[in-house]
């Protein structure tokens, strides 16, 4: 089969988070037709997760090309570019605070970019309620996905940016995604300021981070008063099991965690104790290191999807990064084959060398701050 132009391909784009919308948002600014399918049954069905910061080399740049730069910096938060660096005593060790006009990385809540990029699309663009099953067809097209609900349609490119455990990813990788070794429970505090004052002043306006080589804790204020702790410590996936604890068993989580924090200052340990609700068990997986595929006509990977990385600020933007340059591939490129192509060029080196370099970088979060790490912090240090 020859590869369709551009204009005449029906692409589909499989999930709907920050890296699919972005591909399809640019997709359509430059005169192309898309269709995203999404697994959840709706668009405010499922939790977004927390706060992103979006950086002016990757990010934004992906923001700009959708045209919605200046309606991200209405909604997203510089002074939460604040960081604080404390030890287990809760000593103040480092402390950046943003210069006035700092647009680095400002951060917006993930459920808030995804509704601006969802705002953005054509009606009708994105189909809930779509579990992919599988993806069929010859490598050269057309390509079919069958959904759980027992429909099928068929598409000349897919594009999977279906996350870590990506059904279209098995069309060209047999690569699955394999646990770190390090692991995080993630606990949600709402109302901060009026319910938690003294941890909404030790967290401050942007990101709190305190480890001891074994065990961190990092606490991210999100909008609207909430804030997110990631209990990080280094345990096996199954460490709920091996204890004897259910995910549901929040006080026997928190009785296990404090035998674990032990020593850890009281206030810090407020942030293991004092959450609204139930801890959420995160484990920290990734794609092997490189990942590459051989090529198809008819399957391109984006984000997690493609290169599956610790969660250390580059993932979001790696994504978005992605879905831009495929994005414009396609509105430039002849033929869907060579749009493909063209984007892998750049993308495949580009994740390889970025995912060897946080290769094992999920270790990087439990390990004290040196002098060294202290003095790149830079800041007010007492």
């Amino acid at each position: 089969m020859t590869s369709p132009t551009p204009a005449r391909a029906r692409i589909s784009v499989v999930g709907a988070g920050p890296g699919g919308l972005t591909c399809a948002r640019i997709l359509q600014r430059n005169g192309l037709d898309v269709t995203v399918y999404d697994r959840a049954p709706e668009a405010d069905s499922r939790n977004q997760g927390g706060s992103l910061d979006l950086h002016e080399d990757d990010g934004q740049i992906a923001l700009r090309e959708a045209g919605l730069l200046e309606e991200f910096f209405a909604l997203a938060r510089p002074e939460s570019q604040e960081m604080r660096q404390l030890d287990s005593s809760g000593r103040l060790l480092g402390h950046h605070v943003p210069a006035e006009g700092e647009t680095a990385a400002p951060e917006i809540d993930r459920g808030q970019l995804t509704g601006l990029l969802l705002r953005s699309l054509t009606p009708g663009t994105v189909r809930w309620g779509q579990a992919l099953t599988a993806v069929g067809g010859p490598a050269e097209g057309p390509r079919t996905l069958t959904f759980a609900d027992g429909t099928s349609v068929e598409t000349d490119l897919v594009i999977g940016a279906d996350g870590a455990f990506s059904r279209v990813r098995a069309a060209v990788s047999p690569a699955a995604p394999v646990h770190t070794g390090v692991h995080f429970l993630e606990a949600w505090f709402d109302d901060l300021d009026t319910r938690h004052p003294e941890l909404s002043e030790l967290v401050g306006k942007g990101n709190a981070h305190a480890a001891d080589g074994e065990r961190c804790l990092f606490a991210q204020r999100n909008s609207g008063g909430h804030m997110r702790v990631y209990i990080i410590r280094r345990t096996p996936a199954d460490w709920l099991a091996r204890a004897g604890l259910r995910p549901e068993d929040t006080e026997g989580i928190r009785a296990h965690l404090l035998r674990d924090y032990d020593g850890w200052s009281p206030e810090l340990l407020r942030l293991i104790t004092d959450n609204d609700g139930p801890y959420v068990d995160r484990p920290i997986l990734a794609l092997p290191v490189p990942h590459t595929w051989e090529h198809s006509p008819t399957v391109a990977l984006l984000g997690d999807a493609a290169h599956l990385m610790p969660p250390l600020g580059v993932g979001v933007n790696l994504a978005m990064l992605d879905a831009c340059e495929l994005a414009l591939a396609l509105s430039r490129c002849a033929t869907v084959d060579d749009a493909v192509r063209d984007y892998e060029k750049t993308m495949l080196p580009r994740s390889t060398e970025t995912a060897r370099m946080l290769d094992g970088g999920a270790e990087s979060l439990l390990e004290a701050p040196s002098p060294e790490d202290l003095a790149r912090f830079g800041g007010d240090r007492n």
